[in-house]
């Protein structure tokens, strides 16, 4: 092939960017990806599109952007629906047009977003939570909890200065009936990125004083749909699932409902509603408490009216019952009487026919020890005397001693030591002359 026939790269890449440009299934079009390395510079916005497998493996990547003059209604756009910005990590359904430059290459440019496809794609992300939780066996531990019938002493979790806060506890201090409630706020964040984290931390904080709680409390008021996805999140609803105090919810409004909704002790719609449900907790128990002393005080009347009667018709029997119960006591006072009689006779001969038993045993046990060491000290003196110096001289033997200590080895002494030898009648002192062996 000739040169002249050959393309130039930069021809090349303007002929793949015309055929992208000219080809309608590219111009337009809806795509859904996961967005990464989002930044905004120069009132650009510039990311990746992702696309993962189910093992989490990247399967496709390319880069977009959404330019300035549209980004701003993104952005407005996306926040509305589901209370938070565009950012990494996040799951979207977005429209735009493929475009291919001579230097950068391929990208996407972005020029419109559906919101319902990243709260669609929240709620699967709670079922999948949820069935983890149902596959470790957990989902149901912190529901299948006693509930207190006196929760007064409250662990509250929730943001310091929240309107929410402050209705649940300007209605649980003002109740009519004047019930006492000890509310202790345990202060996290309740929005955005850091709401997991943040609320698994006060549950710590619970933790470490857990002996001085009823019960634990999670509010936060209304918002956006979105607003509540830190409340979506595993540890966090593994947390609650598995914490030994009986957890409350009230999170956003009725028709909000988040993962902690499903596996708490207790789901309330708003933080009133809590607030509500713990004070009707005590007014149930006030009314059973009255209730019972009503009952108790009925009871204790007819019981009284019964137990009257009772007394005096034992009144009219106690002379004749004290007399007959004398008389049953002298008899059987008179019987135990006879009885020990008896049986002291009794014990009395066996015991010394036992004591003349033990003498026999005892005198006889005394001589047998006596003669038994007397016949064996006996004995060992004969051998003492046998076996002693004297004895063995008599028999022939001698003793050579050297410096007073007796010879046992010819090596013990030289030629020229002087050494006493012992005989049964004497004692002979020699100079050595020579040894042999």
């Amino acid at each position: 092939m000739e040169a002249n026939n050959a393309l130039t790269l930069q021809r090349l890449q303007y002929l793949i960017a015309a055929s992208i440009k000219q080809n309608p299934g590219l111009q337009g079009v809806w795509v859904t990806a996961e967005l990464s390395d989002l930044r905004v510079a120069g009132g650009h916005c510039y990311m990746e599109l992702l696309e993962k497998d189910a093992g989490g493996t990247t399967v496709a990547k390319m880069r977009a952007m959404i330019w300035s003059n549209t980004l701003m209604s993104l952005r407005r756009k996306f926040y509305a629906a589901t209370g938070r910005d565009i950012g990494t990590g996040l799951k979207v359904m977005v429209r735009g047009s493929a475009n291919h430059h001579p230097v950068y290459g391929l990208s996407f440019t972005i020029s419109d977003i559906d919101p319902s496809y990243t709260v669609g794609d929240l709620e699967r992300l709670r079922r999948e939570i949820l069935a983890k939780l149902a596959a470790e066996g957990v989902i149901g531990e912190n529901k299948s909890l006693p509930f207190p019938m006196l929760p007064q002493r409250v662990a509250v979790i929730s943001a310091a200065g929240a309107a929410g806060y402050g209705d649940f506890i300007n209605q649980l201090t003002n109740t009519p009936e004047g019930f006492k409630f000890y509310p202790f706020l345990f202060p996290a964040v309740m929005q955005g990125e850091r709401t997991a984290a943040s609320v698994m931390y006060a549950l710590d904080m619970v933790m470490s004083t857990i002996d001085l709680w009823d019960c634990v409390v999670i509010i936060r008021g209304g918002g956006a749909t979105t607003d509540l996805n830190g409340f979506d999140d595993y540890e966090l609803a593994k947390a609650v699932a598995t914490f030994p105090l009986p957890v409350v919810v009230g999170i956003g409004h009725e028709r909000d409902r988040t993962v902690l909704d499903e596996i708490a002790c207790v789901r309330c719609k708003t933080p009133t509603a809590v607030a509500a449900m713990l004070i009707d907790s005590l007014r149930n128990a006030y009314n059973e408490a009255f209730d019972s002393v009503r009952k108790i005080a009925r009871y204790s009347a007819d019981a009284l009216k019964g137990e009257k009667y009772r007394l005096a018709t034992i009144e009219t029997t106690i002379p004749a019952r004290v007399q007959t119960g004398l008389m049953k006591s002298e008899k059987r006072l008179s019987d135990i009487g006879h009885y020990i009689e008896r049986v002291l006779s009794r014990r009395t001969a066996a015991e010394g026919e036992r004591l003349k038993m033990l003498r026999y045993r005892y005198e006889t046990a005394c001589k047998s020890i006596t003669e038994k060491p007397m016949l064996r000290i006996k004995n060992l003196d004969n051998m003492v005397r046998l076996l002693s110096p004297d004895n063995t001289l008599k028999r022939g033997y001698s003793i050579t001693l050297v410096n007073g200590k007796a010879l046992r080895n010819a090596s013990d002494v030289q030629p020229g030591d002087i050494v006493q030898t012992r005989l049964a009648d004497g004692t002979l002192t020699s100079e050595v002359k020579s040894i042999k062996d």
